[in-house]
């Protein structure tokens, strides 16, 4: 299990870096294929009519007349130590893990995005935690009562959740819930150390409006794998063999029928702690998620790779995490 869990961990480290390859190629490689300019790109760190000499001055101290392979080196580097940029006889020192400099606020990013991650982690944590109690519950009964009212209502529900897109449930429920019946008015974001209580309460409409989506998926994912796994031979010879209907169906049929959920439930919340972007601008949310829509108007492109390479570290950790429970659900699956 100690060699499975240190492959993982390398491949995850080689994703990551060809990850920041790829972004990096994105903002850098591609604009200077379309014709843009290292000056042109200085530019945007400087005010209004710069001088030759400033830009100049910038270019070189930013290091954009260096090869781009140089380039993301010094960037790969100051995520993992820190970088120094210096400014004539000036230096700024960019800490761990160091993402540069906002275009517009010519603030260091990531003490930015470390602002808003406990919103966006509050949303996703929260939401999380309801869309898979009640999706795979919902699945189950589904399946345990198949052709039912209640397996059609459920399904019929489900559907509507898939269908109907998240910034339309949003907006939907904060017109009802907020503004003509005022169940949770004044919805802000208050951090759970300042009030617990109120934390939970501004959040109550976000995580359901969220979990509404997921729970639905979750719910017709569950409902199929078990309809499957139901009708295996060993689950008729656990019942032969007197076992009560409950360790039957849950110990033998949702055990085996967890691992598809398991698989994309740790893309869907890496995916999310990268920022949820539709429901935290919705909800006026001050998370990654409204970082990265403020990043991509103002055309910041510091804060548009730190918010991809975050999003994309989120989504290898969850993988990872996901492979080494594998085991531990599905004993059919051997580490290799």
């Amino acid at each position: 299990m100690t060699a499975y869990i240190v492959r993982r961990v390398i491949a995850a480290i080689i994703l990551l870096i060809v990850v920041t390859m790829i972004t990096f190629a994105i903002f850098f490689l591609v604009p200077r294929l379309a014709g843009e300019t290292s000056t042109q790109l200085a530019a945007q760190y400087v005010g209004r009519d710069p001088s030759p000499d400033a830009l100049a001055a910038v270019q070189k101290n930013l290091g954009f007349d260096q090869p781009l392979y140089q380039q993301w080196w010094e960037f790969a580097h100051g995520i993992v130590a820190g970088r120094t940029f210096r400014y004539g006889p000036d230096a700024s020192v960019c800490h761990v893990p160091c993402f540069g400099y906002s275009f517009k606020s010519h603030l260091p990013v990531w003490p930015e995005i470390t602002s808003r991650l406990p919103v966006t982690i509050s949303l996703a944590a929260g939401a999380a935690v309801i869309w898979v109690i009640t999706g795979v519950a919902i699945g189950v009964l589904s399946a345990l009562k198949r052709g039912s009212v209640f397996d059609r209502f459920s399904m019929g529900l489900a559907l509507a959740g898939v269908s109907l897109p998240i910034f339309f449930t949003a907006l939907l429920s904060l017109a009802l819930f907020s503004y003509k019946w005022p169940v949770f008015p004044n919805l802000q974001y208050v951090p759970i150390t300042q009030n617990p209580v109120l934390w939970a309460k501004n959040l109550v409409l976000p995580w359901i409006t969220l979990a509404f989506l997921y729970s639905a998926l979750y719910a017709r994912l569950t409902r199929a794998g078990m309809l499957e796994t139901m009708s295996e031979d060993y689950i008729r010879t656990a019942r032969a063999k007197g076992l009560p209907e409950r360790q039957v169906v849950i110990r033998h049929g949702l055990r085996s029928a967890l691992t598809p959920i398991i698989t994309i439930f740790g893309l869907d919340l890496g995916l999310l702690l990268g920022g949820a972007v539709l429901t935290e601008t919705a909800f006026s949310l001050p998370g990654v998620g409204q970082y990265a829509v403020e990043a991509i108007t103002d055309n910041d492109l510091p804060k548009i790779m730190a918010v991809t390479t975050l999003a994309a570290f989120f989504i290898v950790v969850a993988n990872l995490v996901v492979d080494v429970l594998y085991v531990a659900v599905d004993p059919r699956v051997r580490y290799r």
